[in-house]
């Protein structure tokens, strides 16, 4: 049987790197939801809740294809960060998080017909003290613009995070092994050398 059709809900090129690591063919259709938080949600409730809307929402549309959804989010103080408006609020965040821990949770929610499994993956990480001008000028990289919580941890931003405690591809924004899990759950499974697989 030929390898079952994958969507990925996402344009970020992350995403889309991490599942090419992993040799899962794929297309790419960023679906298009309400991003706000809810008065009084918990983060990871958000997280969750973002990704299984994406997945839910294309495969609506495409019933017979495996889609991917994702979200991550970086929480401090229980307040959640997400991606900045412009490059003062990318400096105000990196200020935030300037020399000390936070949590990245993302969410990965795959969706195959009329079922959907999710889960949330919560990784601690800390970054080393920043002065203002290491700051100004990891904004002029352009980087954190388009990232939650300004800061990407596989690019320039490598250089200002000083431990993760977790699963380092969770704060890249896709969780791998938490999503071969979901698939499994759904009657896929991972095969190394051929990507996806339904199980029979």
């Amino acid at each position: 049987m030929s390898a079952p059709r994958v969507i990925l809900a996402s344009a970020s090129p992350r995403r889309r790197e991490l599942l090419a690591l992993i040799g899962i063919t794929h297309e790419v259709m960023p679906a298009d939801v309400d991003e706000t938080q809810r008065a009084e949600e918990h983060p990871a409730v958000y997280a969750e809740r973002l990704a299984r809307a994406k997945a839910r929402k294309l495969s609506e549309v495409h019933p017979d294809a495996v889609v991917i959804g994702a979200d991550t989010i970086v929480v401090v103080d229980g307040a959640v960060l997400g991606k900045p408006n412009d490059p003062a609020d990318a400096a105000r965040m990196l200020r935030i998080l300037s020399g000390r821990s936070h949590f990245v949770q993302t969410a990965v929610a795959v969706a195959y017909g009329s079922r959907t499994e999710s889960a949330i993956e919560t990784v601690g990480v800390t970054f080393r003290a920043l002065s203002d001008h290491e700051i100004r000028g990891y904004v002029a990289t352009g980087e954190p613009l388009d990232k939650a919580g300004a800061y990407g941890i596989q690019g320039y931003g490598a250089t200002i995070v000083e431990r993760v405690d977790g699963d380092y591809f969770s704060v890249m924004g896709l969780g791998l092994h938490r999503l071969v899990a979901l698939l499994g759950r759904l009657g896929f499974r991972y095969e190394f050398l051929n990507g996806l697989a339904l199980n029979r």
